[in-house]
Order: structure tokens, then C-alpha cells, then sequence
């Protein structure tokens, strides 16, 4: 199940491209169908059927390609709180160390329709 999602800002290039961070509230959680709505000149990002969910303002451009175009591209970070930890043993030379890799990151990137 969704805990929390976060919209972190909105951009255009070709379309318009919305970053959003979900916070799942365990690993093993794969529940998320996301939804966009615009209501005046704000966007809202929430799960299907549910209410959790955030929304921003978007300036006239913004707003122009998504009414022009009528999606969005979603880029999604999933995350779980506490599930790493905090690191207290760093290593000086981090090329040769346990930690010369990085964990990967649950990346999700999709194309939306928007309901106006």
C-alpha cells in the first residue's frame, strides 16, 4: 500500500514531465496505480482509489501543454522508510571498500492520461 507521494516539481520539454516520491510502507508492497487530475491550474497525483495522494500549481505553459496534449510523463522514485538504515562506518577510499556499489534505486517511469 501507498503511505505517502510527494510531487516534487513539474517540467516541460516535449510534454509535460511531473517527478513524484512514493513511499511505500513495506518492500514487499506493489500496489500503486497512479492517477492525474487537474482541477483549475492544479495537478493532482494520487493512487487509484485512494485518497493519498499531492498536487502542485502549474504555471500558463505548464498548463498549455497539458491541456495540448492531455498527459503527462510520470517519473516515480519508490521508496520504504527506515529500510536501510543510516550509515556510521564510512570508507575513506570508496573504490576499494564494501560500499564501492550503489544500492539500486526503484525507478518507474510511465506516460499518464490526464482527466480535466
Amino acid at each position: 500500500m501507498v503511505r505517502s507521494i510527494v510531487v516534487k516539481k513539474a517540467s516541460v520539454r516535449d510534454r509535460l514531465i511531473v517527478d513524484v516520491d512514493v513511499f511505500m510502507n513495506q518492500p514487499d508492497d506493489f500496489d500503486f496505480s497512479p492517477r492525474a487530475s487537474i482541477e483549475g491550474k492544479s495537478l493532482s497525483i494520487s493512487n487509484g482509489g485512494n485518497e493519498t495522494g499531492d498536487s502542485i500549481e502549474l504555471d500558463d505553459e505548464q498548463m498549455n501543454v497539458a491541456e495540448r496534449d492531455r498527459m503527462i510523463e510520470l517519473r516515480v522514485k519508490f521508496s520504504v522508510d527506515g529500510m536501510h538504515g543510516v550509515l556510521t562506518h564510512k570508507t575513506r577510499n570508496v573504490r576499494t571498500g564494501p560500499n564501492a556499489k550503489k544500492l539500486a534505486e526503484p525507478r518507474w517511469k510511465t506516460v499518464l492520461p490526464i482527466s480535466l
